[in-house]
């Protein structure tokens, strides 16, 4: 979920015109969960093959990056959470507790013929296992692109690409990326330009937005460090943060007083232990040496992944190798002039 800070970072809409040619680092499983929350049968279930295994991933990720890879010419990365850091344990326990909470009413409601309502709680039950991992990094494999797993936090890791230089933003809707320092952050990649809102029962229209951490900085006339300690304020998925100090009050205080080191001692008690949240924002366990190869797709062994295995019609598998053929041909040729 990361750090709620909408409410104070200048974001510039770009459309997808705006990504045309750029490389993007993909936090992974924030994509996963968008598509088994939203890709689903009328009744709120899931998509699944024949061995009833949910697919409602595969069918996301195979449609949209194939789709912005050849209309947009885009290429993709894709980075995948390693084992959470201990203080991420309470979060994830609180967000167990939320799901089962919302799987329950779902089914009640499902079991009442209320769809729509049925709808708005899958979106919140949404929960990842190893074979949803495991299926989609085989699937972003046979389509070519590469795969990284990161030590801990994936965001940290596509943050620390981007930096490097490998990649023009990392593609998220969390904030984290930010916090970690990474100079782009990419939101809203999205085919269908809508967004559920499940707290009010209604989409929303999005096109990506761009987030550059410079000119956050400079626009709030705060450092990086003060930006996370804002986030600390707020609350991370390290931390719980202060109650009633959201974005604007945490920002207004950080001006203020400098750091959270020179708040007063009735807020700065209220944050014990903060100094390793800090550290793990501005100092992250990141993979220093990983592969980027861009490979071919296996068009066969693709084909029978996703027709065989996992019971997706041929026309739209074919559509997919269609435009994989295009993307990989256009990158031969670029690769070609390019020793020319």
């Amino acid at each position: 979920m990361g750090t709620h800070l909408t409410p104070i970072i200048p974001r510039l809409r770009i459309g997808l015109s705006g990504i045309r040619g750029k490389t993007l680092v993909v936090d992974a499983l924030n994509a996963i969960y968008q598509f088994l929350a939203l890709i689903r049968r009328p009744d709120g279930e899931p998509l699944e093959n024949k061995e009833r295994k949910v697919t409602s991933h595969l069918v996301g990720l195979a449609s949209r990056f194939s789709k912005l890879a050849v209309d947009y010419h885009c290429d993709f990365i894709f980075v995948f959470d390693g084992p959470p850091l201990p203080l991420k344990q309470r979060e994830l326990a609180k967000r167990r507790l939320i799901r089962e909470k919302a799987e329950k009413e779902m089914r009640e409601l499902l079991a009442r013929g209320e769809y729509e309502k049925a709808f708005s709680k899958a979106v919140v039950a949404v929960k990842v296992d190893e074979w949803v991992i495991e299926s989609s990094k085989k699937l972003v494999k046979l389509m070519g692109w590469p795969v990284v797993d990161a030590p801990a936090d994936a965001e940290a890791q596509a943050a620390y690409m981007v930096s490097k230089g490998d990649a023009w933003a990392v593609a998220t809707l969390d904030w984290d990326a930010l916090l970690y320092g990474s100079p782009r952050l990419l939101r809203y990649l999205t085919l269908t330009g809508t967004e559920w809102l499940p707290s009010k029962g209604v989409a929303r229209r999005l096109e990506p937005e761009l987030v550059e951490l410079e000119g956050v900085l400079q626009r709030l006339g705060i450092s990086r460090r003060q930006l996370v300690e804002i986030a600390i304020l707020v609350g991370t998925d390290y931390s719980e943060g202060v109650k009633g100090v959201g974005p604007k009050k945490a920002l207004q205080l950080i001006k203020r007083y400098g750091s959270i080191d020179q708040l007063p001692r009735s807020i700065r008690e209220k944050l014990a232990g903060y100094e390793e949240v800090l550290e793990i924002f501005l100092n992250p366990p990141v993979k220093e040496s990983y592969s980027l190869e861009f490979q071919e797709p296996a068009y066969d062994e693709l084909e029978r992944f996703l027709v065989d295995e996992n019971s997706f019609s041929e026309s739209r598998v074919r559509t997919l190798i269609e435009r994989l053929r295009i993307v990989w041909g256009r990158r031969s040729q670029l690769t070609l002039n390019g020793f020319a």
